[in-house]
């Protein structure tokens, strides 16, 4: 394998011989007449964007039937998926993952879960074929968007065509044959000089697939999905903006969870201001606010612990949060952004049990138990910032940036045994954290960046607040630590970016290069406290439940590489290879869910009314592992993926796929295991096998 990506990238390095110079980037373009809101983190321009930052934005063209919005993610560099089935799926970003990145939507919007197995994280609130782009800072590379540990995801959604003035309607359908799996959209706008709308529906409705053995995995769930947004511009200059959006699933089956979701029902609300050439010193102020409340019913009714207790979990999650922020300038050639952002997550629920049998013996009337899950809990975010862009010159520019954090938590209804544990009382917490980076464009064609960013994140409500639930991979109860430090991820950058004209029917060579090293302080994992003992079932092992701790010694290095050449004017071979490597030096072994190697080969063409693209995943066996996390070595595996598309008539777009085309059967080294289902032990969770799609798009 070695050998092979030696060869490869020699192969196309030794084609950026024949080049000459091209522009690397577009340049800053000028101001359009219609104001765009800062839903979105970058704008193109390249002396303005973090470093290490990028745009993935052909999901309207190019996506074909993912399941939920964390499916987008499934081909990008870098990036893996934890599954728990078909629904409940994370992004996981260079072993970061969960509240180590920070995922919002529009530039700062966020809807936290309220189920703490994760059954409902923010990425099922919303449907893929809303999604416009998805925009990715790799690191803690910018102090304006939250407190950052890993990362930066944002989501952006689609929004009126502010330049296409009139009706706009979108009707879009899909189906995939392993499951039986029908998608439905529909999408109206209007949009006028003063004011825009627009509305989207969507329908999910997904059964069981079977993996590449011919096993059926339980799988299958039903959602509804509804939004508004609308804008009003009150000058070229000014504008307000208010989103509406809800979402329901039903009938959850999660495979590698203890229980189901009967309901998920969730609402999310924002509201958007931006003016911009306020003054000669002020040229921006934006402002946000956005509300969001998940309501989530989880039973174990189809499960086969049904017959020994019954346990039904109604939990609940609201987030409230504000941004806002000035940019303004000192002297020529240095720009600030200074503000202020807040979020507030607050969470309560129950679970109820009603026990049938008690130490293999039926019970002749049964007991009732009611658990305290979240101990109605809350975590409260105060923080300031300042970022600033000098441009040293014409080709080079200087960011740095400091954050402050005021971090509240407390928990207000804590059962008796977690009482015991803590001396439980209001808890603030003062973070600092910071960036420095620089980024330099050697030539036209060639870029270099670097980078230091400081992280920091304090425990969330999970780590803080859970009392013997199983929350992990593994078979473990957890319990939280409202003492815990906050984590640091000092992390180190440095990448190029290049390109180069080719010659003989080569049109031009494309490269990218980013090598990371983080040194984690205080960094977050449950650990085996053998001087406490199982509380629920305690008859099963393990019965040592695991404890939330910091550890001292922890880091990760890791590179991600990239090239392509383009041919035949519409033509292109591509490459992509990704590898993290983690230690956990206090026990010895990988942090938990640390991806293998990845790497992907596509090939593809693209013309005005069709395109085309084959993508060769392979996927190294998984050998450094947590084995404390309940990790096992995972095989490695080759999967095919072939997609193309056509525009038939003006206005009507189809694509078609075939995932999996070899029927491979294999699991991600970061699926969780099945758990409570009848047929199946505690193993991996396995990927989807052959899948066929085809989806429909109607635009006017």
């Amino acid at each position: 394998m070695k050998l092979f990506y030696g060869v490869l990238f020699g192969m196309l390095f030794t084609l950026a011989s024949f080049g000459q110079e091209q522009p690397l980037a577009q340049k800053d373009s000028s101001k359009q007449k219609l104001i765009a809101l800062n839903e979105v983190i970058l704008s193109g321009k390249i002396k303005r964007d973090p470093v290490f930052s990028v745009v993935f934005n052909k999901y309207a063209k190019k996506v074909v039937q993912p399941k939920n919005v964390a499916d987008l993610f499934s081909d990008l560099n870098g990036f893996s998926l934890i599954k728990r089935g078909n629904y409940a799926i994370d992004p996981s970003f260079r072993a970061a993952q969960y509240e180590q990145l920070n995922v919002q939507y529009d530039g700062g919007t966020k809807a936290m879960h309220a189920c703490p197995n994760r059954m409902d994280p923010i990425t099922t609130h919303i449907i893929p074929e809303e999604i416009s782009k998805i925009e990715i800072i790799k690191g803690p590379y910018t102090v304006r968007y939250g407190p950052t540990f890993g990362g930066i995801v944002n989501l952006v959604t689609q929004k009126p065509n502010l330049s296409d003035q009139g009706l706009n309607v979108k009707v879009a359908s899909g189906y995939e044959s392993n499951g039986g799996n029908i998608v439905n959209l529909v999408q109206l706008g209007q949009t006028e000089e003063k004011y825009d709308v627009l509305a989207t529906f969507g329908q999910r409705d997904f059964g069981n697939y079977k993996d590449g053995d011919g096993i059926e995995i339980p799988s299958s769930f039903r959602s509804l999905d509804y939004g508004f947004k609308a804008g009003y511009n009150f000058s070229d200059n000014e504008r307000l903006q208010m989103q509406w959006r809800q979402s329901f699933g039903r009938d959850v089956l999660h495979a590698g969870l203890p229980m189901d979701t009967e309901y998920d029902n969730s609402s999310i609300a924002s509201l958007d201001y931006k003016k911009s050439d306020v003054n000669s010193t002020i040229n921006t102020l934006t402002g946000k606010m956005y509300y969001s409340y998940v309501d989530h019913l989880m039973t174990n009714a189809n499960r086969p612990s049904f017959m020994m207790t019954e346990a039904l979990a109604a939990v609940d999650a609201t987030t409230l949060g504000g941004k806002f922020e000035v940019e303004w300038k000192s002297i020529d050639g240095l720009t600030f952004f200074s503000g202020v952002d807040a979020m507030h997550v607050a969470r309560d629920g129950s679970r109820t049990r009603l026990v049938k049998l008690m130490n293999g013996t039926p019970l002749p009337m049964p007991m009732e138990f009611t658990d305290k899950v979240w101990q109605d809990s809350y975590i409260t975010d105060l923080g300031l910032f300042t970022e600033a862009i000098y441009l040293l010159n014409t080709s080079t520019n200087l960011t740095f940036g400091l954050r402050y954090d005021n971090v509240v938590s407390d928990i207000k209804n804590p059962e008796d045994d977690f009482a015991d544990l803590y001396d439980l009382k209001k808890r603030t917490e003062h973070n600092v954290s910071g960036t420095i980076s620089v980024k330099k464009e050697i030539s036209d064609q060639f870029m270099v960046q670097a980078a230091y960013g400081r992280g920091v994140r304090s425990a969330n409500m999970i780590e803080r607040f859970i009392n013997h639930f199983n929350v992990g991979q593994d078979p473990f109860e957890y319990i939280g630590n409202p003492d815990l430090k906050a984590e640091v991820n000092n992390q180190f950058e440095i990448g190029f970016i290049g390109k180069a004209p080719l010659t003989k029917g080569f049109n031009s060579f494309r490269y990218e290069a980013s090598f990371y090293y983080s040194l984690f302080e205080n960094y977050i994992v449950g650990i085996i406290d053998e001087t406490k003992t199982r509380k629920f079932m305690p008859m099963l092992q393990p019965q040592n439940p695991k404890v939330f701790r910091n550890l001292d010694e922890a880091f990760k290095t890791g590179f991600e590489l990239m090239a392509q050449v383009d041919f035949l004017d519409d033509f292109y071979l591509k490459t992509e290879l990704a590898y993290v490597y983690t230690e956990n030096r206090d026990l010895n072994e990988s942090l938990p869910l640390t991806p293998p190697l990845t790497s992907r080969l596509s090939f593809g063409f693209e013309k005005s009314k069709f395109w085309a693209n084959a993508v060769l995943n392979l996927v190294s066996e998984a050998v450094e592992i947590a084995p404390s996390f309940g990790e096992i070595n995972t095989d490695a595996y080759q999967t095919l993926d072939i997609r193309f598309g056509i525009t038939p008539v003006k206005n009507i777009n189809v694509g078609f796929a075939a995932l999996n085309v070899f029927d491979e059967a294999y699991n991600n080294h970061l699926n969780f295991s099945f758990v409570n289902q009848a047929d199946f032990g505690r193993t991996p969770i396995t990927d989807p096998g052959r899948n066929f799609a085809v989806f429909l798009q109607y635009q006017l």
